[in-house]
């Protein structure tokens, strides 16, 4: 469902991103470990094009990201083709960035309507058996500013999966939460991966990572340095800056 290949990304004179390959299969979840700066966030950035590479590619579903290949070299597609390959990827950032002016229900409708043309009706409909599904049912008049924390992630999960999205990325979901309220929103990410959706998770939660994770990536200093089973990896490291992290945190 994803494959990056040789991915670099620089800002300025720093290479953030020094040569990323990860293939993830249809319904796997990978979940990405590491210290702060290590490049995680930035890599899920550049999968959905929020970022541009600067060499590799990306694939998604067989198709090329943000570019087009003519004649053994890469050309930009317009913004209009890029959103669209946007629109397939579900991605929840650290902040919840719900629309304030709109209850839980809109801001779970809207995309479909504009984005997807869905009628209305239809849009209301998954909307609220979405919000169910994330334990929000009750909830769905609510403002934004009504919510817990907690909760308005959950809306914010809602939201994403309301595009239909071929894979679902969250960039430390969780990092924002009080402690209390962590539980909530990994108990919907845990449902999603059982459930067999395609999940690429940033997270500091060690525990979700043993839990839902089907394999787990160790990056640091913008490379892979570690992948393997969550047993393997957290039970067993095999490099010394990864048994070195998880010394640190656990």
């Amino acid at each position: 469902m994803v494959i990056a290949q040789d991915v670099h990304k620089w800002f300025g004179q720093l290479e953030c991103l020094r040569g990323i390959s990860m293939n993830v299969e249809k319904g796997q979840t990978i979940v990405i470990i590491g210290p702060s700066g290590s490049g995680k966030s930035t890599f899920l950035r550049c999968i959905n094009h929020l970022e541009t590479i600067d060499a590799g590619r990306i694939i998604i579903d067989g198709e090329l990201i943000g570019y087009r290949e003519v004649g053994g070299r890469l050309r930009k597609l317009s913004g209009k083709t890029v959103a669209r390959q946007r629109s397939q990827i579900g991605m929840v950032f650290q902040r919840f960035n719900l629309f304030n002016h709109m209850t839980a229900l809109q801001n779970v409708m809207e995309a479909p309507i504009q984005v997807r043309g869905l009628p209305k009706r239809e849009a209301r409909e998954q909307a609220l058996a979405l919000l169910e599904k994330v334990g929000l049912a009750d909830r769905s008049h609510h403002y934004p500013i009504q919510l817990s924390g907690g909760q308005q992630q959950r809306v914010a999960i809602a939201r994403a999966l309301a595009m239909n999205p071929k894979v679902m990325m969250f960039d430390e979901a969780t990092s924002a939460l009080d402690p209390e309220l962590v539980g909530g929103v990994l108990e919907v990410m845990e449902d999603l991966a059982h459930e067999g959706m395609t999940m690429i998770v940033v997270t500091h939660e060690m525990g979700f990572a043993r839990e839902a994770a089907d394999d787990v990536i160790f990056m640091d200093e913008g490379v892979i340095v570690e992948e393997g089973k969550p047993e393997e990896v957290f039970d067993h490291p095999q490099n010394e800056r990864t048994k070195a992290f998880l010394g640190a945190i656990v």
